[in-house]
């Protein structure tokens, strides 16, 4: 599985990369805004276009980016992916259009597929696009049908959906089991998705049964365990937040081992490296 960075943040990126095991970087405008807005106000002198092209040298050739367009219309959605890709992409050739699965905001719209239509485009002109905002493995099944590059479950969203459609406090970063909930001895599901976990093993099922090309991305991770469960799934890569990827690599297990191991070590032994 690979591992893409849920981040815009410069300096989590750069810690992250050294870290060796990263392929990618999600981002969308509300993490730009938020990372622009952390070192403005830190008293630099930044520009949203030189700050999105810092972010592609910073991630490298061969470590795909998501930029999000911000219309919601197939002709706005189709000229805004283009313009992306045409601004930044030669920088280091690695830029994934973020397109929504479905931009309508009301319940009675005109643009409930305009997403899609915009997907067919861009990626009829060559130009890979992640389609985003997926909470259902039907969104899913008509993306990669559309052409999409990738396709990104929101898993932590679909778990924050089902507790607070229920009346459930939680915070963010509170585990959901995959398995789901029961209260009242009834399991609680969104058309029988009964977590995030379940609906990225939903569609990794779908995909496999028709052999799509389109990778899955599972998003919206709140932390390590969900992060194995999902990897657990097959889904092709996870986008995590640094936060998380630093959650992933600790147990007190472990510092315990290490602490025994150079305890223990005689001198002789120190000797051989010397």
């Amino acid at each position: 599985m690979k591992i893409f960075i849920d981040t815009a943040n410069i300096d989590e990126i750069k810690e992250a990369f050294s870290w060796g095991f990263v392929d990618g970087i999600t981002t969308n405008p509300s993490l730009i805004k938020k990372a622009i807005t952390h070192y403005k106000d830190k008293g630099q002198d930044i520009t949203l276009e030189n700050y999105v092209k810092n972010l592609l040298v910073t991630a490298g050739k061969g470590h795909s980016v998501s930029l999000e367009v911000i219309g919601n219309t197939e002709d706005t959605m189709y000229e805004e992916g283009k313009l992306l890709f045409k601004k930044f992409n030669g920088i280091a050739q690695n830029v994934v259009i973020k397109i929504p699965v479905n931009p309508e905001t009301s319940e009675n719209g005109t643009h409930n597929f305009d997403g899609l239509k915009a997907i067919k485009k861009l990626s009829a002109d060559g130009i890979p696009v992640n389609c985003t905002l997926i909470m259902t493995p039907s969104q899913a099944l008509l993306a990669a049908k559309a052409g999409a590059r990738y396709v990104s479950p929101f898993a932590g969203r679909i778990d924050d959906y089902l507790r607070f459609q229920n009346e459930i406090p939680f915070t963010k970063s509170d585990y959901y089991p995959k398995d789901g909930l029961v209260v009242n001895d009834k399991i609680l599901h969104d058309n029988t998705i009964v977590s995030g976990v379940s609906l990225v093993q939903s569609i990794v099922d779908i995909f496999k049964n028709y052999d799509f090309a389109t990778e899955i991305i599972a998003a919206s991770i709140r932390n390590a365990t969900q992060a194995q469960e999902l990897a657990e799934t097959g889904a092709d890569i996870a986008t995590i937040p640094f936060p998380v990827l630093k959650e992933m690599i600790f147990h007190h297990k472990t510092k315990e081992g290490m602490e025994k191991f150079t305890d223990d070590t005689v001198e002789e032994y120190k000797n051989i490296f010397e």
